[in-house]
């Protein structure tokens, strides 16, 4: 329940004390986010049995109609309206609505989170709102621009050249020294300018000397293909020359051709 708190009302969107690298101008706009926020927009549903003048009202979500005496849930900020107590979420992550808290906006409720997040952006490394002019914006998510920085080695990424890695950014060097598949023919990390090849989990350099039969060296980009153990041949007779004791190939396919990385 505190942790199920703390994500829907993080304490940094309101009060400055937990956001100690702010500028005195940005101290300024959060004070003032927070106050019209706390003003306009936050109330707490109140719990109760649905009073007899609201019998068969329907519950604001799903429309299903609340009887006299059943549990609602009620927010004073929305008029004479009901919840069923399951219904009562974030418009956005449909979490219920710990304690009961909310804010509302053009009718609908949210979590102090997702609330916020419909006037700031977010930064996606220090989970405060950004106040700043300007911010960084890569996979749809935003960064303050001191805070996009490598996930390994902390260089600042700022005008560089970067990768993303289960949606944070990684520069070229770490990616390639960390990340990058090795290619099965030559071995080499298959880095972030690299065409690469897939087949079946493996990976090749998509060139004409990597990705190529292992038995007569034709290039298969494009090309239809056979695999046996590992190995890729361009036909049934070149897998069969490689390997005479067995009558079947493993499967048959074409050969797949990838941009440099899926998380370029």
């Amino acid at each position: 329940r505190a942790r199920a708190l703390l994500q829907q009302l993080p304490p940094q969107d309101c009060d400055e004390r937990y956001c100690p690298d702010l500028a005195e101008e940005e101290r300024r706009q959060l004070r003032a986010f927070s106050a019209r926020r706390r003003r306009e927009a936050l109330g707490q549903g109140l719990a109760c049995p649905v009073p007899g003048p609201c019998h068969g009202c329907p519950c604001k979500k799903c429309g299903r109609k609340l009887n006299k005496g059943d549990p609602g849930i009620s927010a004073s900020r929305l008029g004479d309206q009901f919840w069923h107590p399951s219904c009562f979420s974030c418009h956005f992550c449909h979490q219920p609505l710990v304690d009961l808290i909310y804010f509302q906006q053009d009718g609908r409720i949210y979590c102090g989170r997702h609330h916020a997040e419909l006037f700031r952006p977010r930064c996606a490394s220090c989970d405060q709102l950004i106040f700043m002019e300007e911010c960084i914006e890569a996979e749809g998510r935003r960064w303050h621009l001191e805070h996009f920085c490598c996930l390994e080695c902390d260089v600042p990424l700022r005008g560089q050249r970067y990768v993303m890695k289960s949606g944070q950014p990684c520069c070229r060097g770490c990616f390639e020294s960390l990340f990058a598949e090795p290619c099965q023919a030559c071995g080499d990390p298959i880095g972030v300018d690299s065409e690469e090849a897939t087949h079946q989990g493996l990976h090749w350099h998509a060139r004409a000397a990597c990705f190529c039969c292992s038995l007569c060296r034709k290039p298969l980009h494009g090309q239809p293909l056979t695999s046996r153990r590992g190995r890729l041949f361009c036909s049934e007779t070149c897998s069969l020359g490689r390997d005479a004791s067995s009558t079947a190939s493993d499967s048959s396919d074409s050969a797949i051709a990838s941009a440099p990385s899926p998380d370029s």
